[in-house]
């Protein structure tokens, strides 16, 4: 169970990696004396004057190349010139001259943090949050949990959670902290959590909130309330494409004529954006325009040709432009490659049976039963792949499980199942 108890909230996507303060130069006191030049150094850094400060580390990094103390600040003169190749270097040779560096444990890991390189950077941000951070202080130590926090936001929600506690207790909550805490919840599943840390900021963090706690409200399958709250939102800040993207999914989900130009407006505004190709694509075929839908999976079906998610779906329209040859194609590929997706399963059996081969229509159906109930439809596949191999008891008995079913909603299927079932009655 997360800790979020005495949190409140989070950022519109978990994984945001917000700036963490560094300690400045000089805050942790090194084990050896400070040299003038170097004194001189911290001086003009404090000033923001980074060409003199890096003239006179570079002097006397020199005669000194050991000494850890100018070498983090070389690195953080780096950093803050955004040099982040040589940043990294100057933070590592510094922890070389001296393991235990605070300091430059954590700007090495804020720096790699930033550059979406997780991996490298927890290592660093989890050694700091066990150092003594010196005169920098509790606050800047609770800025390398915050760190981790945000790392272990997506894929360690329980660990996220604590480590963010572990910040608390260091420093007061903010709001971003709220945030942080809300998407947690957000990405753990506990809804109720996150929305309530999201209302706690909706006032002071309207935009970030307000996308969140609609992400909530969608999971929720609350979608008028999710609607009102981004219709608000989209009129503060009318091109924000999080809160648009948002907005096009509530309606869709509504089955909302409006969703269909939000989403084209959308996508002509970032047509590279795959995720929301995706849903227009979607909506397309909801709206009955299969051939458009399909321009759109072909596409993205370039980029990724070994998607199965995208091979379902492209499959699903070419069910429905009647092109079963090449949704047979498609369903089967879709299959190898996620032998787990039921929709595969489901499509496959459909298309082998218009193409046909029972032999698969049976198979596919089969591997789709693993993980879906039977309904009516897939009874009518297994009678009349049952039938077209000429295994009559097979046939007759799914025709029957078909007819149980159908509760006539398909009347013409229903009526081939009686003519079928009296012609197999029949004694030879």
């Amino acid at each position: 169970m997360l800790l979020l108890a005495s949190l409140a909230g989070s950022a519109q996507e978990p994984a945001q990696k917000p700036e963490a303060p560094t300690p400045a130069p000089g805050a942790v006191a090194g084990p050896q004396a400070v040299s003038g030049q170097v004194d001189g150094a911290e001086a003009a850094i404090a000033k923001s004057d980074w060409k003199a400060a890096e003239a006179a580390l570079d002097l006397w990094l020199a005669g000194h190349p050991s000494d850890a103390r100018a070498l983090f600040d070389a690195g953080y003169v780096a950093d803050a010139q955004n040099r982040s190749a040589d940043a990294a270097g100057l933070y590592r040779r510094a922890l070389s001259a001296d393991p235990n560096s605070f300091e430059a444990h954590l700007s090495l890991g804020l720096l790699l943090a930033r550059q979406g390189r997780a991996d490298e950077a927890r290592p660093e941000l989890a050694l700091a949050t066990t150092l003594d951070p010196g005169e920098a202080g509790a606050q800047v130590k609770a800025s390398a949990w915050r760190a981790l926090a945000r790392i272990d936001s997506v894929s360690h929600p329980e660990d996220a959670s604590n480590e963010l506690l572990e910040a608390l207790k260091l420093s007061p909550e903010t709001t971003a902290d709220t945030l942080l805490a809300a998407g947690i919840a957000d990405q753990a599943g506990e809804y109720a959590a996150a929305e309530t840390a999201y209302r706690r900021v909706l006032a002071t963090a309207p935009e970030a909130a307000s996308a969140g706690l609609a992400h909530v409200l969608i999971a929720l399958k609350r979608y008028p309330e999710a609607e009102t709250l981004l219709r608000g939102a989209l009129d503060k800040s009318p091109d924000d494409p999080v809160i648009t993207a948002e907005l096009a999914t509530v309606l869709a989900d509504q089955d909302k004529a409006e969703a269909l130009p939000l989403l084209e407006k959308l996508h002509d505004a970032h047509p590279q954006d795959a995720a929301m190709t995706h849903m227009l694509a979607a909506v397309l075929a909801d709206a009955g325009d299969f051939v458009g839908s399909d321009h759109l999976y072909a596409g993205l079906l370039a980029a990724s040709p070994n998607d199965a998610a995208l091979l379902i779906a492209h499959g699903q329209n070419l069910i429905r432009q009647i092109r079963y040859q090449e949704a047979f194609a498609a369903f089967t590929k879709a299959t190898q490659l996620n032998p787990a997706d039921a929709d595969g399963w489901s499509g496959l059996a459909f298309a082998a049976s218009r193409t046909g081969h029972p032999e698969v229509t049976l198979h596919a159906l089969t591997m789709r039963s693993k993980y879906l109930p039977e309904v009516a439809s897939t009874y009518f596949l297994w009678a009349t792949a049952y039938d077209t191999l000429h295994q009559k008891p097979q046939a007759a008995a799914y025709y029957q499980h078909f007819l149980d079913s159908s509760a006539g909603k398909f009347p013409d299927q229903e009526w081939q199942a009686r003519q079928r079932l009296k012609l197999l009655s029949q004694k030879p």
